[in-house]
């Protein structure tokens, strides 16, 4: 079935995985396995996360990125994820969009993350359109000079992922759990996170219509083919040794010895 959807539209097909508060440890895990282990393109939407986590990229230093001490006093989850980019706290209030693809999925696109940020960005543009000042500034989605969705990235020998972490809304007082950046974009112009950033729930879009848009959007350049997610967990690859993982307390303990 899915064979035939695919020759009758022309287009490489996309599965496409819905979930709703799944914990962003299980997600990442789960993508960097479809990523390491599958040969398929998918789509992955996750509309929030129940406990508030923060997620570095691989090569994140605790030290340099979080605040070490009211973290562990308040008992954060933090996670080190097997893709590169930034560092973010996410919530019930943050909408994941990932993309993961064989090199050769869209035509023309060059598998590194220029090409890869320039066609998301374009994705993007159809569903933020009529919304005024959406731009891909630098690594960053965001109206005007105000970031409401992040991005990481992460490209092997034949296939890439892209994930987004959108900003439907924020508690201004979980990040304050975040350093500011020593790498920021020049946009950001060193302000602070109530400053620098900005809420989706603020723009005439509704968090449904968000979601929806996406997935229309993404029927442009694929064959979309929901899956469910016990489809995938049945698979022979369900295990797979995860490099994403939740940093235990002593790691974190390790940077700050006098918190206990």
């Amino acid at each position: 079935m899915a064979v035939s959807r695919l020759r009758e539209a022309g287009l490489p097909l996309m599965n496409l995985l819905k979930l709703r508060g799944k914990p962003i440890l299980e997600q990442l895990q789960l993508e960097e396995r479809l990523l390491r282990t599958s040969s398929d393109n998918w789509c992955i939407i996750n509309d929030g996360t129940n406990t508030p986590t923060i997620v570095m990229g691989i090569s994140g230093k605790p030290s340099q990125l979080i605040e070490i001490e009211p973290v562990i006093r308040d008992r954060i989850h933090v996670i080190r994820r097997f893709s590169g980019g930034g560092t973010v706290i996410v919530d019930k209030g943050t909408v994941f969009v990932t993309f993961i693809c064989d090199k050769d999925a869209i035509p023309g696109l060059q598998p590194y993350p220029h090409p890869i940020m320039s066609w998301t960005g374009q994705l993007y543009s159809t569903v933020f359109q009529g919304i005024p000042d959406f731009q891909l500034r630098e690594n960053d989605y965001a109206f005007g000079n105000r970031k409401f969705g992040g991005n990481a990235q992460s490209i092997t020998k034949g296939r890439w992922i892209h994930h987004t972490s959108f900003l439907w809304e924020y508690d201004i007082k979980n990040m304050e759990y975040l350093k500011l950046p020593v790498k920021a974009p020049k946009y950001r112009s060193e302000r602070h996170h109530g400053e620098f950033l900005c809420q989706l729930k603020d723009f005439p879009i509704l968090r449904s219509d968000f979601i929806e848009k996406a997935v229309s959007s993404i029927g442009s350049y694929f064959s979309v083919e929901p899956v469910e997610l016990k489809e995938i967990l049945a698979s022979s690859d369900a295990v797979y040794p995860h490099t994403t993982k939740l940093l235990a307390l002593n790691e974190l303990q390790a940077f700050f010895p006098e918190v206990t």
